[in-house]
């Protein structure tokens, strides 16, 4: 008969194991872990809270720190209950616990504050930058990962006494070791408040992306200092209120001592001051003929440029050669493509161009360019002319038309020249050699008769 005995596993046997397993469990669940120990607990004498000085004075009552796994609190609640200041930080995201217990509300208070590591061992461990969350507290461990001779930074490099406590001077000194010559021009310009614009990451530095702000800088502006525009900054608040205004910035080197306005961008883009690109076309003067080449500021003396006068006698009055005989308006006389070009109507004048008259220069009759009080009569410009002299006088329009000189026709004044005599000829007649001295015999003879007929 075979025996259905496992050796030692019965049957029996492996069902009083089991019993005797979930007893145990059983018993360590309800007594939260209170029957083991995983060493003694430090005993360091601190503030009183709860009636002891240190944990070790709690004693064997693991339940005060240690909950059942089924129960709604967390070890961190109990730490809380004691630690009653750590609580109220933790629910402030300005303090180092808040800032963590905002980043990772599962946080475990052990993780940073370990126990049951003997009497005098510390409460607080070393952590690495990578497992301690410092960008929570508004500066990321990002640009110090190593110090200076390699080694990776440790907390007490730069919380010196107290990890919740940071002195600014740490960052100035340890700066100037690496940098004298920087870090004094440093602080000199933006003062010592270090976490006041720096995060640990550089977001703030010679190559902070000006894009991502309403002022992108462009043209020269890319090449400019940061003090240069945020003069003075001390932080953050004062980076970001920086003027973005042309004048704010540039009216210590504005040439024109904001006689045209503030408005700088009207007439000069980012790329330089010169040239300017101000469309003369879209203003109320246009520029035109000589004016395109004449300087801004020959014009726009005063502030506003919107109040230049536009009238051609206020800029031009020192060069009236006239001086002012012909009042102010310029234009009634001039173009703007130069003096000379002058559209003058002379019919409106006391003395009208006609036929031949209106293809001379006027230069030909205003001698010097002396325009006012110029003779009219005829003999001042012309003279005596070579085929008669003197001998006509000096009414040359008594034979001659404005047209031409020839034909002349010679007018009822000449003492020989009448009906009564018969002479109805030509001047030709008597003067075949434009010789205009004569007598009657030249054309008589004794009896009185001859070619030009008579009496």
């Amino acid at each position: 008969m075979r025996s259905n005995r496992l050796g030692c596993f019965s049957f029996t046997a492996i069902v009083s194991a089991l019993i005797t397993l979930a007893a145990i469990v059983g018993t360590v669940f309800a007594r939260g872990n209170g029957m083991f120990t995983s060493g003694p607990l430090n005993a360091q004498e601190g503030a009183v809270l709860g009636g002891v000085s240190s944990h070790a004075e709690i004693g064997g009552d693991c339940e005060n720190c240690h909950v059942a796994p089924w129960s709604a609190d967390r070890m961190a609640d109990r730490c809380a209950d004691c630690h009653s200041d750590i609580a109220g930080n933790m629910s402030k995201i300005a303090k180092a616990h808040g800032a963590m217990h905002h980043d990772d509300p599962d946080l475990s208070c052990a993780h940073c504050h370990p126990e049951h590591r003997g009497a005098t061992a510390p409460l607080t461990r070393e952590v690495t930058n990578a497992e301690f969350p410092h960008e929570a507290l508004g500066f990321s461990m990002q640009g110090h990962q190593l110090i200076q001779t390699g080694v990776p930074f440790a907390c007490a490099d730069c919380h010196t006494l107290d990890p919740n406590q940071f002195d600014q001077a740490t960052c100035v000194n340890c700066h100037r070791e690496l940098d004298l010559a920087f870090t004094q021009a440093h602080s000199l310009s933006w003062g010592d408040d270090c976490l006041a614009c720096h995060d640990g990451i550089d977001t703030y530095t010679k190559h902070f992306d000006h894009g991502n702000v309403p002022f992108a800088l462009t043209g020269a502006h890319v090449e400019v200092d940061c003090y240069t525009c945020h003069t003075d900054a001390r932080s953050l608040v004062d980076l970001q209120s920086a003027p973005q205004d042309c004048h704010t910035c540039h009216r210590d080197d504005e040439p024109h001592e904001a006689r045209f306005g503030t408005d700088c961008g009207e007439c000069h883009s980012m790329e330089a001051w010169i040239p300017a690109k101000f469309d003369h076309d879209l203003a109320a003067f246009k520029l035109e003929g000589k004016h395109i080449e004449v300087d801004c500021g020959e014009c726009h003396k005063t502030k506003p440029y919107l109040s230049t006068p536009m009238e051609c006698f206020a800029c031009h009055e020192k060069d009236d050669e006239h001086a002012g005989e012909f009042g102010a308006d310029c234009v009634a006389c001039h173009k703007p493509t130069g003096w000379a070009d002058s559209p003058f109507d002379h019919s409106k004048s006391n003395f009208p161009l006609v036929a031949g008259h209106r293809d001379v220069v006027c230069e030909s009759c205003h001698k010097d360019r002396q325009y006012a009080d110029t003779s009219t009569d005829c003999f001042d410009c012309h003279g005596y002319p070579s085929w008669h002299g003197a001998s006509m006088g000096r009414n040359c329009i008594g034979c001659h038309t404005m047209s031409q000189w020839t034909p002349a026709q010679y007018g009822l004044g000449h003492p020989w020249f009448s009906k009564s005599h018969g002479h109805a000829s030509t001047c030709q007649d008597c003067h075949p050699s434009s010789v205009f001295q004569a007598d009657c015999d030249s054309c008589h003879d004794a009896s009185g008769e001859g070619g030009g007929g008579g009496d």
